[in-house]
């Protein structure tokens, strides 16, 4: 143990709920009086929340977990918390047999069985009981680690635990469990606490957040919350992501529209462009009612900009096939496509009945077909803003510049000696690409002439 604070290392895969389920850990950790280490060899405690959602991710947490057997030998005072999907909400014996080393196994969002560990060990409660800890967390009383108060720009907020949709290419719903939504109360003084403590920007999460409220008889719906959330005094800027196409209600995109501290960007994924692909998948729509909902959702929020979901290989899934989901993509133009590979998932509805029957080969021709279009496509939608003035909130320094994103998610680096860290600003823009543009902080707030480097990154 460190003379002073024991320290912790958490090492984060997957998707944004994961990132929040961190956040959790570490305010659990540092209300028991831990610090945040800079790297595992200086760690106490040492946390892998994992992703399986992707068979890649799953073989880096394995490596990972490999990796730590030495720092375990050479130190067996240390504590390891696997956590996350590959935990899941089910047994552990498994897990156990093949990492003996590890101490502590914690399903998703849940920092309690680590709490419990630690808490054996009186000497290691330096601030609060097992019990206190548990309580503040339940009531959305998040403490960040000392370095990033202030510092912390954007932070994500879950609303909706678990899911109960399955898509049968989905192994979410047998590792977080059904659809749970959190109180409203909670999830208001939680965003509270993150803005007292220096967030500028909120992103509310679930596994499909437009459902929302829906395991709640007579509940809220995710419109009500964000009006509520988005009274929050001190909050800039509030989103939401990820939703279903199913969900996407009139009501939800109108209180988008009219509320300023609600961010135009909708992430609303359709996964594939076939209608028999769609039914495979069970998505439980079609190609042509996605394209009414984007028609729609462009009409309510006149300067909305919309990313989606893209699966290429599903099994089946014909050159044809794929054909379709091209030309909606090439249709729809959209702001951001996140792009996956089928991975067959153990347990799922697809890897029991479906098979895997396209080729890693044939899968990447397609992926890097649909890269090239967005590149393409992306560029284009970009190169409108050039010479436009555009606010931007600024979240952290990188090799130099000054990054931040614009109200519709993209992408923007300025350079200037003054701290931006938190402020929203308008900026010139001067140049554009596919994934990012440069600009300049306008006279008013720049401190010096800026010289800029054209560099897409």
């Amino acid at each position: 143990m460190s003379a002073q604070h024991p320290k912790y290392y958490i090492w984060t895969a997957g998707c944004q709920m994961n990132v929040a389920d961190s956040q959790r850990v570490a305010s659990s950790l540092e209300r028991m009086g831990y610090r945040a280490a800079a790297k595992p060899g200086k760690a106490d405690v040492i946390v892998l929340n994992t992703c399986v959602v992707r068979q890649s991710a799953e073989d880096r947490a394995h490596g990972y977990l490999t990796s730590l057997l030495a720092h375990k030998r050479n130190n067996p005072d240390l504590v390891i918390n696997l956590m996350g999907c590959m935990v899941g909400v089910k047994g552990t014996e498994h897990l156990a047999e093949r990492y003996p080393h590890v101490d502590v196994f914690s399903p998703p969002s849940d920092p309690g069985p680590l709490i419990a560990h630690l808490s054996q060990d009186e000497s290691r409660i330096l601030a609060e009981s097992e019990l206190e800890v548990r309580n503040a967390l339940m009531d959305g009383d998040l403490v960040l680690p000392a370095e990033e108060q202030g510092a912390l720009v954007s932070a994500h907020v879950p609303i909706v635990l678990g899911c109960s949709h399955a898509c049968t290419f989905c192994i979410i719903p047998y590792r977080r469990g059904i659809e749970r939504s959190r109180p409203v109360g909670v999830i208001v003084q939680e965003v509270r606490r993150l803005v007292a403590q220096g967030v500028k920007e909120i992103t509310l999460l679930g596994q499909i957040v437009d459902r929302y409220g829906k395991d709640i008889p007579d509940g809220p719906n995710l419109a009500q919350l964000l009006k509520v959330v988005a009274e929050v005094d001190g909050l800039e800027r509030l989103r939401f992501l990820t939703s279903h196409p199913n969900w996407m209600t009139d009501e939800l995109l109108q209180v988008v529209a009219e509320h300023p501290v609600i961010m135009p960007h909708i992430e609303v994924p359709v996964q594939a462009g076939n209608d028999e692909v769609l039914v495979n998948m069970k998505r439980e729509y079609t190609n042509q009612q996605y394209r009414d909902l984007i028609a729609r959702i462009r009409e309510i929020i006149p300067n909305v900009s919309i990313g989606t979901d893209i699966i290429v290989g599903f099994p089946g899934e014909t050159p044809e096939q794929f054909m379709d989901t091209y030309n909606l993509l090439e249709d729809l133009r959209l702001d951001v496509a996140h792009l996956a590979r089928y991975s067959t998932r153990p347990g799922t509805v697809a890897q029991r009945r479906l098979g895997d029957d396209v080729t890693e080969e044939e899968k990447w021709r397609r992926y890097r077909m649909l890269e090239d279009q967005q590149a393409r496509i992306v560029g284009e939608i970009n190169s409108q803003f050039m010479g436009e003035t555009v606010k931007v909130l600024f979240e952290e320094k990188v090799k130099g510049r000054w990054k931040g994103r614009t109200e519709n998610t993209k992408l923007v680096f300025v350079e200037s000696d003054q701290d931006l860290t938190g402020k929203v600003l308008p900026v010139q823009v001067t140049w554009t690409g596919p994934w990012s543009m440069q600009a300049r902080l306008l006279p008013e707030h720049a401190d010096q002439p800026i010289m800029l480097t054209q560099i897409d990154s």
